[in-house]
């Protein structure tokens, strides 16, 4: 397989398959995803005729074992079992991006839609709550940083302080929703001095 810089990125991430399941590299996988995501796919449908739209193309440029693409239900698969901070933080490395002095810094909770999982007779996977993320965006640049995950027993209140220390020393101005600007959240952080 050939060594690509988005490959590389995405090679130290732990792979939690089993191992006589994988048939494809996981770092393969995730670099499809995130070029078929760059790319304006949607879903993992849209994902299947991006990879089926340029097959020649991407076999020429991964040149993967006996030249064959893993289907979008393995690049699902992989999916499933990624730890997101851990993605986010080789995407950010990939990316080499920084918040510069004076950049606005936007940060909002999401919960990802579907996430959560039932459980049912049918079910292949135990039962969890949905799954909350704290997006950091630079506003300036329309960039993503590292997503910050939220420990299912709590909110994002709780998961900001961290990312908060990290990015006030760098000069950056934060923009928060209403839920973000509670008095607590700042009095209990080591960040009031540099806030206010």
């Amino acid at each position: 397989m050939s060594s690509l810089a988005i490959v590389a990125a995405f090679s130290g991430l732990p792979d939690a398959r089993r191992g006589a399941g994988r048939r494809h590299d996981q770092a393969l996988c995730i670099a499809l995803f995130t070029l078929a995501i760059s790319a304006g796919c949607r879903g993992f449908l849209s994902i299947s005729d991006w990879l089926k739209g340029y097959r020649r193309e991407l076999l020429e440029l991964f040149s993967p074992a006996k030249s064959r693409l893993p289907s979008y239900s393995t690049i699902r698969r992989v999916l499933l079992n990624i730890d997101y901070e851990a993605y986010s933080h080789c995407l950010a490395d990939f990316f080499v991006i920084e918040p510069l002095a004076g950049e606005t810094i936007a940060m909002d909770g999401k919960v990802l839609r579907g996430s959560y999982n039932l459980d049912t007779p049918a079910s292949t996977t135990e039962s969890h709550p949905a799954i909350q993320l704290v997006t950091v965006y630079v506003v300036e640049r329309g960039l993503i940083l590292p997503i910050q995950p939220v420990d299912c027993k709590s909110n994002e209140i709780k998961a900001l302080p961290p990312v908060l220390k990290a990015l006030a020393e760098r000069g950056v101005v934060f923009a928060f929703d209403a839920l973000n600007t509670q008095k607590k959240l700042v009095s209990k952080s080591s960040l009031q001095k540099i806030i206010i």
